[in-house]
């Protein structure tokens, strides 16, 4: 059995590793683990040294992951260490303050899945390229369910997304009709690995379901009460497509707070960053300072207004989070001090 997605890329971040305890995670549930080897399967779990040196929930094992293993028998095995990754899809853990969540792994491809009814928000799109620059994975825009509109309405919202996203790739597709999977199957090469994200009800599984000629996840339609997706997939999970493209699905995500990476945003506001350059200040917040060059470019047209505020709204989400986490730092510090001190007074009064 051949390791979905092993490449020289991660090869040069693993090194020497004995083939029999090379293993990388396909599905992750609650701290539970399954893992394909060369061999096979296993149901996994992490040592208790990966638990307590963690310093986050970053640091345990995702979907996507290669990681060194020893088997316990034929179904189980445990997980020793979590080699480092090429890149990863991350967000703010939701309700959990300054924590990092990671969604997936090792990825070279995101597909970045919206319908073209309810779920249509091109703010939101930018909001999914700045997360998947800031993990060095390429985006690519996957328009579903273009069989609700007529053809000229679909067209226009493409024009939408080229003009404001010139530099991203975009297929529109219909599971329904078939239209654009030939485009979509064209562009996925083998042993290399896919992610598809997006709000749920969108059809991601419908999309995994039609490229692996096969009902591997559940579907389920649009509430027509709310408007909104069901959540169909439950946890993230790992497939290999007859082609040989590795594939990952995951959870709808209704949620997807910024980093501390600044990154991401950079690159998706490629325009603004270059504009920004002409600035008079330095460290111009493009705000309301005199001589900035963003906002001479919002007045004049050049810039259209949502695109700026969009901007501005990411900034400072990846602001308030990068300021949270380095009071965070700070506050551990402070408590590993004390902690010290107190050590230290204790051993000196026991002597």
């Amino acid at each position: 059995m051949k390791l979905p997605g092993f490449s020289e890329k991660m090869a040069g971040l693993i090194g020497s590793v004995n083939s029999s305890e090379l293993a990388r995670v396909i599905i992750e549930h609650k701290e539970r683990y399954i893992v394909q080897t060369e061999a096979g399967v296993y149901q996994a779990e992490i040592t208790g040294n990966i638990r307590f040196s963690a310093r986050s929930r970053a640091d345990f094992p995702a979907v996507g992951d290669w990681v060194r293993i020893t088997p316990m028998d034929a179904q189980n095995a445990v997980i020793l260490e979590v080699f480092p990754r090429y890149s990863s899809l991350s967000r703010q853990a939701v309700g959990k303050q300054a924590d990092l969540q990671i969604i997936a792994s090792n990825i070279d491809v995101a597909f970045i899945v919206q319908s073209v009814g309810h779920d249509f928000n091109i703010n939101r799109l930018e909001r999914y390229l700045a997360i998947c620059y800031s993990g060095k994975i390429e985006p690519m825009i996957l328009l579903t369910k273009t069989d609700l509109i007529p053809q000229a309405e679909i067209d226009s919202l493409m024009e939408t997304i080229r003009k404001r996203l010139p530099k991203v790739k975009l297929i529109a597709i219909s599971s329904e009709n078939g239209t654009g999977y030939n485009l979509l199957e064209e562009t996925m090469q083998a042993n290399v690995t896919y992610c598809f994200v997006g709000s749920s009800g969108v059809g991601k599984s419908t999309i995994i379901n039609h490229l692996s000629n096969e009902e591997k996840l559940t579907t389920s339609a649009i509430s027509t009460s709310t408007q909104k997706g069901r959540h169909t997939t439950t946890h993230r999970e790992l497939f290999v497509l007859e082609n040989g493209s590795i594939v990952i699905d995951t959870p709808g995500m209704r949620e997807l707070g910024m980093t501390d990476d600044s990154s991401g945003i950079d690159l998706t506001y490629d325009h603004i960053t270059e504009l920004a350059s002409s600035c008079r200040y330095d460290d111009c917040s493009h705000t309301g300072e005199k001589g900035c060059a963003v906002l001479a470019a919002v007045e004049n047209g050049e810039l259209s207004e949502e695109t700026y505020q969009n901007y501005l709204k990411l900034k400072r989400e990846q602001q308030h989070f990068s300021s949270t986490i380095h009071e965070k730092r700070q506050k551990g510090k402070e408590f590993g001090k004390m902690v010290k001190a107190v050590m230290k007074e204790h051993k000196k009064n026991k002597y």
